[in-house]
């Protein structure tokens, strides 16, 4: 890489007269931590958690730090570049627009429209350009092949929402500052700042409910850290949480437990949820989930007699064989139990900007993938199906990508198939700011400005959050000369792939270019339900907001429901036909099929740290310091059994590759499974981040199986893949 491509990051050099204190959120997890960052001219001099925020209290977690990495670091891109021969150089923005547009033009011209795939990492979620204006470029492109990290992440949620409560994103969260039992279930939210629940501090918000005499129970196959402060841990074979929650709903049934309370009046049908769990007895499923029948009674007797309990699921019951069943039946547990849209059980939100009201309720099945005819969600198809549509010749073939903020050949099944399918593509182009593992393979690289260089408001994870607050976050720096908004991006890509258009549209682009996303956010702020409309002296407003830099406090969670379903009858609609089919599947899967991996006898997981989120934070010194955390776990008694020694270098096999690593021994996970974190993998030639190639670790979706899929959804298995682990 020439270097010419990366500027030198600010003197160190600072001018106390020059100080100026800044109020921000931090947007690299989903937890909106308010953070005072102090700076002297274009040198960050500290960031620490702002103490009058209105959500977060004071409290960041190590991550808030390498905001500053990111901003200063080297290896970041400022100016686009062009792959020429196998070498980078830096090119005009002009150059790279012309370049980029006529490439894809090409290849639309020749194969049709979607011949053009798209990929969004989960970066887009926490950027307020990329939300408004991402969906634009991707209209324009008119290419049904789109895809991103729902389908390894929380795609199980937003169909559920969209099929019981009415729309994608009408997704309850745990009230958690008001309950009092709080069963956890394949979460780690100590690790992660919690997920589909923003909540800071969490730790400290779970400490509470024990300090106040309730409990905190985690079902994990690891004892995680979220499990070291709670009451009480139950360690469940990895895939079998679906047999533990069908019992679950029989003991609440077969106990005459089941009393939704208000929730009868607008839950038809919700009885007949009986007649599906009825064979799923406590103890018949004992065996396969490793829990035994007592204590799954205990769980939810226990959890009946609490005031306010709520019962909550995340990634490790999501991305699992049949996770979206076992979300389905958590939601389900929770109507049973009268636990949804009460104080301090799963409650929905009254975020300040009204997303649900802007966009799409949601469709399931209307397009599917080329070669396995994998069912799409919203217009974006499951990306596991992703590297055959590229590699498998005939029409509708992906021959080119638009990427943007993602690294899915580190974080999507099969990464190596992936890898070798974006090698042969005819163009790539990437809008991102690192020379990561995926975008190697790209003609042309688009990055935008970094985080503290753009203003901020989470979109999204105010429509997740715990508590309903609103705030917004200015840019903090001006960006460099010659340097592009992620927005400026999206909508200049957008206007000159249309080509010729009329007037009107010419004058809307420019009206977009000039206003900004501040301008749409002010209208969804304005037209929210704390909103004022037109009444500039009423309600909250861009600019109220830009007046209370610690942010606004709208109230805690409240009881909004039958009036805010998005359903057409205002019911809650359990669509036992389309959840409840897939209990011949579970049958099969757990009851009459003996194990087809005998030569794999281990079922891999994953993990988080609360110092990493993805891949691209590992280029963070601030991040990255310290021991090793690239290992695969294992317990004690199979690390004896295969002469193993901690710190040893093992293989572990799947059926599409196999990495090479060192052994953690420890009895934090259950025996006969293994754990290896994700994101890793920063070892293939041609990137361009320094401090992440020096920690590469491997990748372990090197060993995650494309050919596994919740046949349900659609959505990636990342837990329970069945491995092999042995001595070097």
């Amino acid at each position: 890489m020439t270097t010419t491509q990366k500027s030198k990051a600010p003197s160190k050099k600072a001018n106390s007269e020059n100080q100026q204190t800044h109020y921000r959120t931090c947007n690299l997890c989903e937890a909106m931590c308010g953070i005072e960052i102090v700076t002297s001219g274009q040198q960050i001099l500290s960031i620490k958690g702002d103490k009058q925020d209105t959500f977060s209290r004071g409290h960041i977690c190590p991550k808030a730090t390498a905001l500053q990495d990111l901003y200063e670091d080297p290896d970041r891109l400022r100016h686009p570049i062009e792959n020429v021969n196998g070498e980078w150089k830096e090119i005009s923005w002009e150059a790279a627009y012309e370049k980029t547009v006529a490439y894809i033009q090409a290849v639309q011209k020749k194969y049709g429209n979607d011949a053009v795939g798209t990929y969004l990492g989960n970066p887009n979620v926490h950027n307020l350009g990329s939300m408004l204006y991402g969906r634009e470029l991707l209209h324009t492109l008119g290419t049904k092949n789109k895809f991103s990290a729902t389908s390894v992440d929380q795609l199980p949620h937003h169909i559920i929402a969209h099929k019981i409560f009415g729309h994608q994103l009408k997704i309850p969260v745990p009230d958690i500052d008001n309950c009092d039992h709080f069963l956890i279930i394949g979460a780690n939210p100590v690790a992660s700042n919690g997920s589909i629940m923003s909540v800071p501090d969490v730790k400290t918000r779970l400490k509470a409910i024990t300090k106040k005499g309730g409990e905190v129970i985690v079902i994990d196959p690891r004892r995680t850290e979220t499990a070291e402060i709670a009451s009480k841990h139950h360690f469940i074979k990895p895939g079998s949480d679906v047999l533990m929650l069908l019992a679950m709903l029989n003991t609440l049934f077969s106990e005459k437990l089941a009393k939704p309370g208000r929730l009868k009046e607008f839950t038809p049908k919700w009885n007949q949820l009986a007649l599906d769990v009825a064979t799923y007895t406590p103890e018949r499923v004992a065996q396969h989930t490793g829990i035994e029948a007592t204590e799954v009674k205990k769980l939810v007797r226990d959890f009946t007699k609490a005031k306010a309990p709520v019962c909550y699921g995340r990634m490790g019951a999501s991305v699992q064989a049949f996770g979206t069943l076992t979300q389905y039946l958590i939601m389900a547990f929770n109507i049973l139990t009268g636990r949804l849209d009460a104080r301090g059980g799963m409650m929905f939100t009254q975020p300040a900007a009204d997303l649900i009201s802007q966009t799409g309720k949601g469709h399931f099945g209307r397009t599917q993938s080329r070669v396995r005819k994998l069912p799409g969600f919203s217009g974006e198809l499951p990306v596991s199906a992703l590297a055959e549509d590229i590699l498998t010749e005939g029409e509708g073939q992906i021959k080119a990508m638009v990427m943007m903020a993602g690294n899915p050949v580190l974080s999507t099944p099969n990464g190596q198939q992936l890898d070798k399918a974006f090698q042969g593509l005819d163009f790539m182009v990437s809008i991102d700011f690192y020379l990561n593992e995926s975008n190697r393979h790209a003609d042309i690289i688009l990055p935008p400005v970094s985080t503290l260089e753009r203003s901020h408001y989470d979109l999204i994870f105010h429509l997740l959050a715990v508590r309903n607050t609103a705030k917004y976050s200015p840019a903090l720096f001006k960006a460099e000369a010659n340097t592009k908004q992620d927005w400026e991006i999206l909508l200049e890509l957008s206007h000159r792939l249309r080509g010729k258009t009329d007037l009107k549209t010419r004058l809307t682009h420019k009206a977009k270019m000039l206003l900004g996303p501040e301008a749409q956010l002010d209208f969804l702020l304005r037209s929210g339900p704390h909103g004022g409309g037109f009444n500039i002296f009423k309600g909250i407003s861009l600019r109220k907001l830009k007046a209370q830099p610690h942010g606004i406090d709208l109230g805690e969670l409240k009881p909004v429901l039958p009036g805010a379903l998005q359903t057409k009858d205002k019911k809650i609609q359990l669509h036992r036909d389309f959840f409840m089919a897939d209990l011949p599947r579970v049958e099969a899967h757990f009851f009459e099929t003996t194990s087809k991996h005998l030569d794999r006898p281990f079922s891999l997981i994953g993990r988080r740290h609360v110092r990493s989120n993805n891949s691209w934070l590992h280029n963070s010194k601030r991040l990255v310091k310290g021991k090793n955390r690239c290992t695969v776990m294992i317990h004690p008694y199979d690390a004896a059994a295969l002469k193993i020694e901690n710190a040893q270098t093992v293989k572990v096999a799947s059926r599409v590759g196999q990495i090479e690593l060192p052994a953690e021994i420890t009895d934090e996970v259950m025996q006969g499974i293994v754990s290896i974190p994700h994101g890793f993998g920063h070892d293939r030639k041609g990137t361009g981040w320094k401090i992440a190639e020096a920690h590469a670790g491997v990748s372990v979706n090197d060993l995650s199986d494309e050919m596994q899929i919740d046949e349900l959804s659609g959505n990636a298995v990342l837990n329970g893949v069945p491995v092999s682990i042995q001595a070097t």
